[in-house]
């Protein structure tokens, strides 16, 4: 309803638009970190009663007459990126930048020089598509983007699928990883932690997980059993060095993204000040420690969301020694089927990074929560 302002309303169900469209009863649901850029006014674009919401699941309830992969009564996860699976993007799996699902490309297109894909509830230029907060959702391209779920596990187990475990295990795989590698991760958030449990799947020998809330850091720990650095309390960049022997990490993983925070009074409110002038967009200190800190020939990995321009970017670091910047928006759909299996298996188990189970009607009070981190409010899933 405008910035930091979230109400609950009654709006139309949504119908079948497209021949390639369902419709979803929304069984789970959640707030992510991305939606808190939203909610405090970051994201451009976003207009008074847009439906939020990018991570959801829930049961088939109709199909349109060219959906065929789908039947009323399943069960379906659905990645946040909307994709066509047809596009020359989509061919080679790069799902979230899809040249078809965004229907306001030229409003992406003048700030990000081409569009990405379409996005749930993610402000009108990614689409202006109504969210899965909500208690139905329409989902085009239905044939392409949902995952069936056939077993009988419970939705907290699979609903992360929609975005955040996919995000954290893009982030680790594109640190190439080999065995004996370090990875130090900003960010103990859920998708920080989805990193870190992914990193070491993939062969990580150490973990460091960088955060300034105690108790994110303690989900980290008793979790996956990774070194924490509480970035308040230590230097960030000579506490890696003492853990590599002054090498600094293999790859480093920025899970934070344009609100990062600063230990440095100065540099903070630089940031904050041009941010809220409009004179630089995103807060990129985590990018710019993770760059800092990797090693000469490493890898930094940027899952954290940024929506615009950043200033004090160290480019000469990057360049002089050797570093390969990788990013992106999840490519979903890519990493579900074989995350699932992961699941299944006992592997990883998504559930531990919730904290907060709530009501779709106490969304306001859920975002509220998690914006402040009240109560140790790690992750909330809501409940139409």
């Amino acid at each position: 309803m405008g910035k930091e302002t979230v109400e609950v309303r009654d709006v139309p169900d949504p119908t079948i638009l497209n021949s390639q469209d369902a419709i979803v009863r929304i069984s789970s649901t959640a707030i992510c970190g991305s939606d808190l850029h939203l909610y405090s006014g970051f994201v451009p674009t976003m207009k008074k009663g847009d439906v939020l919401g990018h991570e959801f699941m829930g049961e088939v309830v109709e199909v349109g007459p060219d959906v065929h992969r789908l039947r009323v009564g399943d069960r379906v996860v659905v990645p946040f990126p909307i994709a066509c699976g047809a596009c020359a993007s989509c061919r080679q799996g790069l799902f979230s930048v899809c040249e078809n699902s965004n229907p306001n490309a030229a409003i992406a297109e003048k700030l990000m020089g081409h569009s990405p894909a379409g996005v749930y509830g993610y402000s009108h230029m990614l689409g202006g598509y109504p969210g899965g907060q909500a208690q139905y959702a329409r989902v085009p391209f239905a044939d392409v983007g949902p995952l069936k779920i056939e077993s009988d596990l419970p939705d907290e187990k699979v609903l992360f699928l929609s975005d955040i475990l996919p995000t954290g295990y893009m982030g680790a795989e594109m640190c190439d990883i080999t065995g004996g590698d370090v990875v130090a991760v900003w960010g103990a958030g859920p998708v920080g932690h989805f990193a870190m449990a992914s990193a070491l799947m993939l062969g990580a020998a150490k973990v460091v997980a960088i955060d300034r809330f105690d108790y994110r850091l303690a989900i980290a720990r008793e979790n996956l059993g990774v070194e924490t650095l509480n970035y308040e309390q230590v230097d960030v960049l000579e506490a890696l060095r003492d853990l590599t022997a002054g090498r600094g990490p293999d790859a480093c993983i920025d899970a934070v993204g344009l609100e990062a925070h600063s230990p440095s009074a100065i540099l903070q409110a630089y940031d904050r000040v041009k941010q809220v002038t409009r004179t630089e967009p995103d807060r990129p200190h985590a990018l710019r420690e993770a760059i800092l800190a990797c090693r000469n020939g490493g890898v930094v990995s940027v899952i954290g969301v940024y929506g615009g321009f950043v200033d004090k970017f160290p480019m000469g670091s990057v360049m002089n020694r050797s570093l390969t910047i990788r990013t992106g928006q999840c490519h979903v759909h890519r990493y579900m089927p074989r995350l699932l299996e992961r699941i299944e298996a006992g592997d990883i188990d998504p559930t531990c990074v919730i904290t907060h189970r709530m009501s779709l009607d106490d969304a306001p009070d859920g975002y509220l929560m998690f914006r402040d981190k009240l109560d140790d409010c790690n992750k909330v899933v809501l409940t139409p």
